[in-house]
């Protein structure tokens, strides 16, 4: 688990078409409940993200009634892949969840 003692978060990378079953779960550990309308804003706010630059990367808060995380995204040029880095919270056991959805949504499944 990738994870930095100044800002707790745990980063990675995951394909394009698990960002939605991504997030939706992640929202899932916050208490928030993840829909269509937050779906169409982070599908959005990704088109023009660059993982290659900071200053390109699209965040989104899924403040829930338990927990609160803040989700980067940025989309990798030319790949299918999406690079994710989650912070918000300082629960190693959230930490944990999170970092394990990352290495899951890294795999894609046969159908």
């Amino acid at each position: 688990m990738a994870e930095s003692n100044r800002d707790r978060t745990v980063e990675g990378w995951i394909w394009n078409e698990n960002v939605q079953p991504f997030l939706a779960l992640l929202a899932r550990y916050a208490g928030y409940d993840f829909d269509g309308s937050d779906w169409q804003a982070v599908e959005l706010g990704l088109e023009a993200t660059d993982d290659e630059h900071p200053d390109r990367w699209y965040s989104y808060p899924l403040v829930g009634s338990d927990h609160h995380f803040e989700v980067h995204l940025a989309q990798a040029v030319g790949g299918n892949e999406v690079s994710v880095r989650v912070a918000g919270t300082s629960n190693s056991e959230l930490l944990l969840r999170a970092d394990t959805l990352i290495a899951a949504f890294a795999t894609r499944l046969v159908a």
